[in-house]
């Protein structure tokens, strides 16, 4: 298996870094690069996350980290994160 990261989740890594710089950089840093690694716990168990039935037929799952949420879809041998957020945020 492999990870692979779409732009829409980079683009909210980006996004969640920007609102948290402006309070401390090296924390905000700190926190995405902790939220990157999070992923690779699903290289051993992909199928760890909570099913989306909305998505069927794609097999799209999600977990959640510490208050954050991950959307991912497996697609034969790859792990695509497709989505991050805050769960307080409203999507």
């Amino acid at each position: 298996m492999q990870i692979e990261w779409t732009s829409n989740a980079l683009m909210d890594l980006a996004r969640l870094y920007d609102f948290l710089a402006p309070l401390n950089q090296i924390a905000a840093a700190r926190f995405i690069q902790n939220l990157t690694k999070a992923p690779n716990k699903l290289l051993t168990n992909p199928r760890i996350g909570e099913k989306l039935d909305e998505f069927l037929p794609h097999e799209v799952r999600r977990i959640l980290i510490g208050k954050y949420e991950m959307r991912y879809e497996i697609r034969g041998e790859t792990i695509y994160l497709l989505r991050v957020w805050h769960t307080r945020e409203e999507r």
